[in-house]
């Protein structure tokens, strides 16, 4: 599902942090999307103004998916250097991200 691994950013032990994180995000990415198909089940129900949860879930997965490779690699040669950040400013986005859902979807409830 995670775009390929580029032919340099190999660190030596595949069972490291990167492809454990990578993984991670790779299920994030498709709970994403799986949460997507359901709001769109949901469409005749609650009307147009469900495709607003739908655009945040679909855009938030998309943003995983274009990232993923860039993320991968800096976690892979920061384990060659011994040093690997933590990526707050995803982890933010997709914190903002289900929050945001969260609060949409209990005002599509209660609209409802």
């Amino acid at each position: 599902m995670a775009p390929s691994v580029p032919a340099g950013d190999t660190h030596g032990d595949p069972g490291l942090q990167p492809e454990r994180t990578s993984l991670a995000w790779g299920r994030t990415m498709l709970a994403l999307v799986t949460a997507s198909a359901l709001f769109l089940r949901w469409l005749p129900h609650h009307g147009l103004s469900i495709l607003l949860l739908f655009a945040v879930s679909a855009g938030a997965a998309l943003a995983i998916y274009l990232t993923q490779r860039r993320r991968y690699g800096a976690k892979s040669h920061g384990v060659s250097r011994e040093h690997v950040d933590a990526d707050i400013t995803a982890v933010i986005w997709t914190a903002f991200t289900g929050i945001a859902l969260g609060v949409l979807g209990i005002g599509m409830v209660l609209a409802g």
